[in-house]
């Protein structure tokens, strides 16, 4: 909410003129009123310890069915938490919002890891679009990158560091500092997911190697296909014992094809993983400090190309719906300017 006010001249120059029109929320209640509602003041109320609106509000869906029932360009942003699981109820919601002929952005991973091809193909016979930037690396666009910048490549596969609260955590044991400590400064900057075992158990990154390798290698699996190695304390040892050695350990994050065009079956042309690796000194993932992320893109015709995020943050991945909603812009009207509801 606050980067659309921040971006209003932005958005003003691109004669695009976004209208908020309703918000649902797991803790803080819903609003919804046609006209629009006062996205900037119910952010800053939310912040305060507000809410948006009564516990009694309607739910997420009933929004939705309501919100695609209005006039104008309709969009559906759905930023759920991740549920590892089954990507429920996020896939509901996306298919909710594109049977009512909106458009969709996402940043929950959980509908691309476990639904991407339905969810496709849901969204081209609705002639909408289903954009999802912010799943993997905030808002640094990778998939914009292969969609947009590399017609006719093919992706033979990725490995990268894909999750800030564990290269954080890494880092941090590497210096000495306990486990317990480095998590809990993560959690308090609102880094770690809801439930930071998603994070320190490896989820999280097998979720983004399930989404990588469904959009870019049409693998169509879930994160629970992904053979997962998470991080605990008793790696802190072996950090420190990395680094004696001029090494790096990192949860690396890899998804891997032998062969084009892709076969269905998951072995042995196939191979997802996210694990503990020690890496030389020279490769650019053991180069990464803190909450950076880097993924390196293996291609027929381009190589490889690695992509660094040196920042995290929470401001990245709403700079990601951002983005998506102008992509969504440009589609709608290249001309004349958009009114979003």
């Amino acid at each position: 909410m606050h980067l659309l006010d921040e971006q209003r001249a932005v958005l003003d120059a691109a004669g695009v003129r976004p209208v908020v029109v309703g918000i649902a929320t797991g803790r803080h209640g819903s609003v919804f009123d046609d006209a629009g509602v006062d996205a900037p003041r119910l952010a800053r109320q939310v912040a305060e310890g507000g809410a948006v609106g009564p516990a009694t509000s309607p739910a997420a869906h009933q929004l939705i069915a309501r919100l695609v029932q209005s006039a104008g360009t309709r969009v559906v942003i759905e930023t759920t938490p991740l549920v590892i699981e089954s990507g429920e109820p996020a896939i509901s919601h996306v298919r909710e919002a594109l049977r009512g002929g909106a458009h969709v952005i996402s940043a929950n991973k959980g509908p691309v890891a476990h639904a991407y091809d339905a969810l496709a193909a849901e969204a081209g016979r609705a002639g909408r679009t289903f954009l999802f930037e912010g799943a993997v690396m905030d808002g640094i666009p990778i998939f914009n990158l292969v969609r947009e910048t590399m017609p006719g490549v093919a992706i033979l596969g990725f490995r990268g560091v894909v999750n800030s609260t564990t290269n954080h955590i890494l880092t941090a044991m590497e210096r000495g500092e306990p486990f317990a400590s480095a998590l809990a400064r993560m959690q308090t900057e609102g880094i770690a997911e809801a439930d930071p075992s998603l994070d320190v158990d490896g989820w999280d990154a097998a979720a983004k190697v399930a989404a990588m390798a469904n959009v870019w290698m049409g693998a169509g699996i879930t994160p629970q296909d992904v053979v997962r190695e998470g991080i605990g304390p008793a790696d802190a040892l072996r950090a420190r014992q990395a680094v004696a050695r001029g090494h790096r350990l990192k949860l690396v994050a890899t998804g891997k094809r032998r062969r084009v065009p892709f076969s269905s079956e998951k072995a042995p042309d196939v191979f997802f993983r996210v694990g503990l690796e020690e890496l030389e000194a020279g490769d650019p993932l053991a180069q990464l400090d803190g909450q950076a992320n880097a993924l390196e893109i293996e291609t027929d015709w381009l190589g490889r190309i690695v992509i660094t995020q040196r920042d995290g943050g929470l401001e990245k991945t709403a700079y990601a719906l951002f983005s998506d909603l102008m992509q969504i812009c440009r589609q709608e009207n290249k001309d004349v300017g958009c009114l979003f509801r």
